[in-house]
């Protein structure tokens, strides 16, 4: 499956309310679990890979995050984007050091293999600062879709 097969206009929220990560988890699990792309053990798979990998990315343009679970728990693949009305507190990967994050992006990966060639693909996107730039002030989920689908096109085709 393509990147860009993984977005889904109903997967994109820009008004996400929540006190903390926690809370976060919480409802995007039940969210993904209610429209079938995820199964019981999801909310503790991202909890707990979470506590030992945490995902958080402070990159030039933007802070992200990128929190996924084991491929077990996931039913079909997805992105599912997510912004917070606020920043929320996460910890950083590889160091563990808390930062704030509005920008979340979580990760439904079913074939381990794609685990790795997905963060580059999203890596090489948020390096992108007209991207990003653009990506900030979008309020809509249907702006952010089109521009995903606007950048997978252009890096195919060169």
């Amino acid at each position: 499956m393509e990147t860009k097969e993984m977005f889904q206009r109903e997967l994109i929220d820009l008004q996400v309310v929540v006190q903390d990560e926690e809370e976060l988890f919480e409802l995007i699990a039940k969210r993904l679990q209610q429209v079938g792309y995820v199964n019981n053990g999801y909310l503790e798979g991202i909890r707990s890979r979470e506590k030992i990998f945490p995902t958080g990315l402070i990159t030039e343009y933007l802070n992200i995050a990128l929190p996924h679970s084991d491929t077990e728990y996931i039913e079909r693949p997805f992105i599912y984007v997510a912004r917070t009305t606020k920043p929320i507190k996460v910890k950083q990967m590889g160091d563990n050091q808390e930062m704030e994050v509005r920008d979340l992006f979580f990760l439904g990966i079913k074939e381990p293999g794609k685990q790795v060639g997905l963060l580059q693909e999203l890596m090489v996107l948020f390096q992108n600062e007209a991207f990003v730039s653009e990506l900030k002030t979008i309020t809509e989920g249907e702006e952010v879709f089109n521009l995903f689908m606007k950048q997978w096109e252009e890096v195919k085709n060169g």
